[in-house]
């Protein structure tokens, strides 16, 4: 099992913990703050609830969680080690000294910083090429950027390896090659944070106006199109040279104060903060994150299903761990109990006004399982495209104890019947050993060119007959027949 150990248990650190633990690495924290297994804890649980729903495909079993006093102990076989302490140059360069004493040399040392350039953090180490930038986004479990930011100290070995172990956790890392000061994209947030700080101090706008004028109109652009590419769609036909050319000469008008800063006094503090408590106060601050969680996983699936921005990134992730499952029944060793054909977690918006799984999405998950199961008879996208296909003619759902968001559901499916061209399978839906419902579906292969029912390939009948010999023993269900008509 992989091994990751996290320097510094806060939000962010926490956030960490929950990326790697959920994708099956061990994780061992080290922090001194004596509250820091009940704040990553309380992380935990919202990850728990929110990660794995944005997987189409089951994530790997989570792993292990442990707290250390001793810094040799937690990084001991580490493959990587995160830093997020507090943005302290004076602080982190001891954590290095001291981590580098006790480390692999190989181990991945990334830092949090959301300012430091690498080279600072580099300076003075025992091994400079060891350590570079993963800046992260909050919160690190869900959302996929981590900047990453190298020095020509770093070694390109070094750097692939990086990568390719953020992309196995799903993340997108953004190789950002040439130091800067709070790297690319909080850049851009600082110069968003002066402007709003100006707005409220001069009386011109409140803390919630400001969160309203981008949360309903470019925040949204912004979250599936990014900067450039959104001005280019407002240039309209002739592109970006017609944005710029239309928009070039605001450039010059004081529209903006970017390069003055407001002086932090403590009536200005006083103001947002005031006018912050009466925006969001009424909410306890994990409510606010679970609401945070539900909103964001809602828009990265619907991303999604575009294959788009943040949404491919997911997509990749699912096809990683897709790669590693059965392709065929061939490659299942026992064929004689129902074939399990759908492990995934209840995503967020799978769940009704009731907080428990909608009607709708059980004959999703079913549609997913019967989706599956002609995957493994041979019957995949490449054979659909030849011109076969199955079609469902009856479809009968059962409805035997709630589930909620974030629970792990899985579908086994057994085949009632399978020859010529009808296939009957039953599915039955459970939550650890609870039985949640059953989903029985009546289909006939049928010809696409004709639309009419014919017989599937003889490869997809001799599929169908080795699960038939197989589970020849198995009961017929309780259940099942009470509206799907017996075969003749």
């Amino acid at each position: 099992m992989a091994v990751a150990t996290i320097i510094g248990g806060g939000v962010i650190g926490g956030g960490w913990a929950a990326r790697f633990l959920l994708n099956g690495w061990d994780v061992r924290v080290f922090d001194p703050d004596p509250e820091a297994e009940r704040k990553i804890g309380e992380v935990l649980d919202n990850a728990r609830r929110s990660l794995p729903g944005l997987s189409d495909v089951p994530l790997p079993p989570e792993g292990q969680l442990s707290f250390h006093d001793d810094l040799g102990e937690a990084v001991q076989s580490a493959i990587w080690v995160q830093e997020s302490v507090p943005e302290r140059l004076d602080l982190k360069l001891r954590v290095y000294r001291q981590l580098q004493e006790v480390c692999d040399p190989v181990t991945i040392i990334g830092s949090s910083t959301s300012g430091f350039k690498p080279s600072e953090l580099q300076e003075g180490a025992l091994r400079p090429e060891q350590i570079v930038v993963t800046h992260p986004f909050n919160p690190v479990y869900l959302l996929p950027l981590i900047e990453l930011v190298t020095s020509p100290a770093n070694h390109p070995d070094h750097i692939a390896c990086a990568k390719d172990i953020l992309t196995e956790l799903g993340l997108f890392p953004l190789h950002v090659k040439k130091e800067i000061d709070a790297h690319i994209a909080d850049r851009f947030l600082e110069a968003v944070w002066r402007e709003a700080l100006w707005l409220v101090k001069d009386g011109i706008a409140t803390t919630q106006e400001i969160d309203e004028a981008i949360r309903m109109g470019f925040g949204i652009r912004w979250a599936q199109m990014g900067l450039f590419e959104t001005y280019r769609v407002a240039g309209g036909e002739a592109g970006m040279r017609h944005f710029m050319a239309q928009f070039g000469p605001a450039l010059e008008w004081p529209w903006t104060k970017l390069m003055d800063v407001p002086e932090f006094t403590d009536e200005l503090v006083d103001l947002i903060a005031a006018q912050s408590d009466a925006q969001s106060g009424h909410h306890e601050i994990r409510d606010l994150e679970r609401i945070r969680d539900n909103n964001l996983v809602g828009m990265m699936r619907a991303l999604k299903h575009q294959n788009w921005g943040a949404g491919k990134v997911l997509n990749q992730h699912d096809q990683r761990i897709k790669s590693s499952m059965p392709g065929h029944v061939d490659e299942i060793d026992d064929l004689s109990q129902p074939i399990l054909t759908l492990s995934r977690a209840v995503p967020l918006d799978w769940t009704d006004y009731n907080g428990h799984m909608t009607e709708s999405k059980y004959l999703d998950a079913f549609a997913s399982s019967t989706d599956r199961f002609m995957e493994l008879i041979g019957c995949d996208a490449d054979y659909i495209a030849s011109g076969g296909s199955y079609f469902t003619a009856e479809t009968h759902i059962r409805h035997l104890d709630e589930t909620h968001a974030g629970s792990r559901i899985e579908v086994r499916a057994q085949m009632l019947l399978g020859q010529g061209k009808k296939l009957h399978l039953f599915h039955r839906m459970y939550e650890g050993e609870t039985l949640l419902a059953t989903g029985e579906s009546f289909l006939l292969h049928v010809d696409l060119d004709t639309r009419r029912p014919c017989a599937p390939s003889a490869e997809i009948e001799a599929a169908m007959a080795r699960i038939a010999e197989a589970q020849a023993a198995l009961p017929y269900p309780e259940g099942a027949g009470s509206a799907i008509r017996k075969p003749a």
